[in-house]
């Protein structure tokens, strides 16, 4: 738990409920919490995701690792620490998005259980939907779209996910997309569809 250091402050309950704002827009707000290792697609499937969402009217944004870094978190590295309060960040900001009824989709690496799980934490129960982007390390490393397998395996990068950090597969996802062998519409499809089923789309 962070610790709070700003002290006499007090929580505001706003006078429009979120209720009202998924009337307004017209459909749930919901957190889209894509993870896997670099180079299996998040950042790929979450933007076509976005893109189909929002030529049907959703309200949406994506919350991506790299435009986060260079913004908001630009003061944290990467070792387990900077990785935890990276996340704790993003979870709150995407729970005001979600709060405001928004479908907010996130793509981060996130390799640790108990950070994603503290996200969680912070939504009502069905608003926090983990995609776990399934691809195998040869994948990533084939894909390789920044160079960075090959800066990590020349010792150029360390604590890199996958090669000499760890990464905790989901244990209970929502949702486990075949990066391996299925292309990005078919997997924005799959994420879709489980949003239709689960009345995130409708109020």
């Amino acid at each position: 738990m962070t610790e709070q250091k700003a002290t006499n402050v007090t929580w505001h309950e706003h006078n429009v409920t979120r209720e009202e704002r998924a009337r307004l827009n017209g459909h749930r707000g919901a957190v889209l919490w894509f993870t896997g290792l670099s180079g299996c697609g998040k950042s790929t499937i979450a933007n076509a995701v976005d893109r189909i969402l929002h030529d049907r009217g959703v309200h949406t944004y994506v919350l991506d690792g790299d435009n986060i870094r260079m913004g908001l978190n630009r003061n944290l590295g990467f070792s387990p620490e900077d990785r935890t309060e990276n996340i704790r960040r993003i979870g709150e900001v995407a729970k005001l998005f979600a709060d405001a009824a928004h479908i907010v989709t996130t793509a981060f690496i996130s390799p640790y259980r108990a950070d994603r799980d503290a996200v969680r934490a912070l939504l009502p129960e069905g608003e926090f939907i983990e995609i776990y982007v399934n691809a195998s390390l040869e994948t990533c490393e084939s894909r390789d779209p920044k160079g960075l397998y090959k800066k990590a395996r020349a010792g150029e990068i360390k604590e890199f996910t996958g090669i000499n950090a760890p990464y905790e597969e989901p244990e209970s996802p929502e949702l486990v997309l075949d990066s391996d062998n299925r292309g990005v519409e078919e997997l924005a499809q799959e994420v879709i569809r489980y949003l239709e089923e689960h009345n995130i789309l409708t109020v």
